[in-house]
Order: C-alpha cells, then structure tokens, then sequence
C-alpha cells in the first residue's frame, strides 16, 4: 500500500450514533479543538477526531467540536498556548511533554524513561492521585487535562547507523522527543525535534541521521521504513506514552453539569479506543515491515541500555528536585511504579516470557 493510500485508509472515523437528536439552535455549543498531529494521521489524528465525533454524538449536538489539523489554526506545539488563552480553541489535543517549556513537571504525564506502561499509566492517574497532581500543574494556565489514551510500547526510533558502543551515538542528529532527548544529549548526542509532519522529509535530506516516532503503524504512514537501514526497539523512554485532550478551564467551568461528564466520558472512551487502535495496527503493520523484508532490527546493547538507564535516573533525579510540585509528583510516580515493576515481573513480563518460549504454533 503506498503511504498517501494509507493514510487515507487510516483516517476513517467510526460512525457513532447521536444519543440525543433534539438539540435547539439556541441550546448548541460550538467548541474548535486543535491538534499537534496532522490532521488525519494514523492513531493520534483518527483518534482525535473521533474523540470530536463523539462528544458531539453523545450530546445530541448541543456540543460540536470542529477538529483542526497541525498549523491548521495554530503550530503544533502551541497548542497548549491556544486552550489556554480560549480565543482560537477550547479544545486541544498532544502529549503533556510538548508543552515541558510551561513546566518541566508535565513530562510525568507523558511518561518518563523506563517508566510506566500504558495501563500502569491509566491506573496511576485514575486511581493513584495522578490525575489530581496533573490538575494542580496545568491550573495556573486555566487548562484542564483528561486522559485521552496511549501508544503502548514505542520503537526507539529509524537509524542510519548501527549503534555497538556509547561512542556510535556521539554527534548523531537524533529527532528524539521528551526526557528520551535529554538523556540522549548527555551521551554526546545532537537532538533536534521536528514537528512530525517534518520527519520523512529531514531524514530523506539527511539533515537527520535518526528519528524516533511512534511505532510501526504511525513510522511506516510517515514512510521512514524508507529512509533509514537500522529499526531499534523499543524506545527506551516512552514505554506507554499518555495522549491528552485539553480543554479551556473557564470555558469547561460554563458547561451544563451533564456536558462536563460527556466531555470526562468521551475522553475515557477514547482512552480505551486509542490503545486497542494502536495495539492492533501496530500488530499488523509490524506483520507487514517483517515479510516485507524490512529494516534491520535492533535493541540497544546491554552496555548503551545500562548507561541509558543511568543517565536517565540522573535526569529524573534532576527533574524532582526542581520544584516543590515536582518532588510530589516524582515522589506519587516513583512509589507507584516501584510496585508496578515488582507486579510486572510476576505477570506481563512472566506472561509474554511463557508465551514466547511455549508457542502454540
């Protein structure tokens, strides 16, 4: 399938019935929603706008969100700037680390390195305290977060070159996103971070020598199975990366009681929607990238991971230390990951450990 095919092919929105048709022109709320992805792009893009389809749908049209694509009202990482403000949008949607600018603290809600899985994530903002310390860090810009899902797993990202040493990774050009960058800049690193529309286009000219994206379905859409020998997994930084949808505080304040829990519903519903889009596209685009005879796949070796994990502590060290809500939060997430990674070892990790030495096949 060519790259333009499947993207098309992947911006289908499911069909979601109105649970209420008699919504009055003097009754509806007309909200505008912008992205930091593309309009349209596989996971993040669909799912953004099917998460606008539904909060219209459940709401018998008395709230419509108009989706706008990446530059289409705003760049993409000013986003957040946008739902803040409540003058261009009330709605956003991205990943809490793009806006780390704001306040480095956001980077938890994203995920951070060798950090929470996706459904870890969800269990420590629903029912851990994580969501309300994720309130108390976007309250002073009037913004209120919901969780809107997860990639799962990513992949390390597209190389041009093999990485055997630490010394392999000093001067290369690396589109690397959050906490995975700044870990990667103190090994000798050169991050650079791209929009993702922009790239395909800078790895084909060679102004980068490595990108990480999102996983299989998202890089082989954006057509980097093309440009680069060397596919590393999994990403050492991102091991379920939070979605988000943003929404203008006071604007959300004004709604009716029974709009702010369509509004709290539909970003749940979207949370499971994302996760299952992903796991399975990514399943089947992995399939595709193998038979296909694809890139050369690769994981970190064992002494670039530990130094990896090293460096990363540091950073995170670093990070809770910077303020009084950081140590908080650091403090919420480190304590419940600990017991996570204790439960992980006795269950999925023991799982898919059993599963792959005892194949039914």
């Amino acid at each position: 399938m060519k790259r333009r095919e499947f993207l098309g092919a992947a911006a289908g929105a499911i069909a979601l019935p109105a649970l209420v048709t008699s919504a009055r022109a003097e009754d509806r709320i007309e909200w505008r929603m912008a992205t930091a992805w593309p309009k349209g792009a596989p996971g993040v893009g669909v799912n953004a706008q099917r998460l606008a389809d539904r909060i219209g749908a459940m709401s018998g049209g008395r709230l419509t969100v108009k989706l706008y694509g990446a530059g289409e009202l705003v760049p993409p990482f000013e986003v957040f700037d946008a739902v803040s403000q409540g003058m261009v949008c009330e709605m956003g949607h991205g990943s809490p680390y793009y806006w780390q600018g704001k306040n480095p603290v956001f980077h938890y809600f994203t995920g951070v390195p060798f950090g929470l899985m996706a459904p870890e994530m969800a269990g420590w903002l629903q029912f851990g305290g994580g969501q309300a310390l994720w309130e108390e860090a976007y309250a002073p810009f009037g913004v209120l977060p919901f969780y809107a899902g997860s990639s799962g797993v990513q992949a390390g990202g597209w190389l041009n070159r093999e990485i055997r040493t630490l010394d392999d990774l000093k001067g290369l050009r690396f589109r690397i996103a959050g906490l995975g960058g700044e870990v990667m800049r103190r090994l000798g690193v050169s991050v650079v971070l791209t929009p993702p529309s922009d790239i395909f286009s800078a790895m084909q000219n060679r102004t980068i020598d490595a990108a990480e994206w999102v996983g299989p379905w998202n890089d082989m859409a954006f057509g980097l199975n093309k440009v680069a020998k060397y596919y590393y997994l999994p990403a050492f930084h991102e091991a379920g990366p939070a979605l988000e949808l943003l929404v203008n505080k006071k604007k959300f304040d004004a709604l009716p009681d029974d709009l702010k829990d369509i509004v709290r519903g539909a970003a749940m519903a979207s949370a499971a929607e994302a996760l299952a889009d992903f796991t399975f596209h990514n399943i089947e685009a992995f399939a595709r990238l193998t038979a296909e005879g694809g890139p050369e796949l690769r994981e970190w070796p064992a002494p670039v991971a530990a130094e990896l994990a090293r460096v990363s502590a540091e950073v995170l060290a670093e990070l809770a230390a910077s303020s009084e809500l950081a140590g908080r939060v650091a403090a919420s997430h480190d304590g419940y990951l600990a017991k996570a990674r204790e439960w992980s070892r006795w269950s999925d990790a023991a799982m898919l450990g059993l599963r792959i030495r005892h194949p039914l096949d």
